[in-house]
């Protein structure tokens, strides 16, 4: 039975982790991919910037909804690769476990900033983008430092998130034929 590998992909919000996720998984044969946003995580930290505040705990986290599925997948011996659009690379220890190679996405912040509004904005006439402005700069940006300072280091690859997608893509695939 050959283990398939699993590949963690963090950035900040806005930073490219869904769609380099998707087009990798589009490059890579045989692959599955997994979006932490689509899971509804019970027990987890409900006040972000609180949580960044106190210290950026990952264990706090339970993220056992994914965790399953990468397990469930990987005991099937069905795919070469679960590719994971998650945002915290090696700082939860139950993940941790998991992963074999994770790759940082390093997206400015004002280029981050961009993209979301961009993606929250460009297809809704609803929702205050001042008010959401006013949150990143007052509460939220600090959310954005903490994975500066400690996903980025913890991660095995980063990459410029300025670089077109696919050239993002060359360099992970380059990056991930050792591992």
């Amino acid at each position: 039975m050959i283990k398939p590998k699993v590949i963690s992909i963090a950035a900040v919000s806005g930073g490219g982790k869904t769609t380099i996720t998707k087009k990798l998984g589009l490059g890579l044969k045989n692959s599955i991919e997994l979006f932490f946003d689509e899971y509804d995580f019970q027990d987890c930290p409900p006040d972000l910037i609180k949580w960044v505040k106190e210290g950026a705990d990952y264990n706090l986290w339970n993220l056992e909804p994914m965790i399953h599925d990468v397990e469930s997948i990987a005991a099937k011996d069905t795919v070469s690769y679960i590719l994971l659009d998650y945002p915290f690379s090696y700082k939860n220890d139950r993940m941790k476990e998991l992963i074999d190679f994770s790759i940082y996405i390093d997206t400015p912040l004002d280029v981050a900033m961009a993209r979301r509004l961009r993606r929250d904005y460009g297809q809704m006439n609803s929702g205050d983008i001042l008010h959401d402005l006013d949150f990143y700069l007052n509460h939220g940006r600090i959310a954005y430092l903490e994975m500066e300072k400690s996903i980025k280091p913890n991660s095995n690859l980063v990459v410029d998130g300025t670089l077109p997608p696919d050239k993002i893509i060359e360099i992970i695939q380059r990056g991930i034929e050792n591992v």
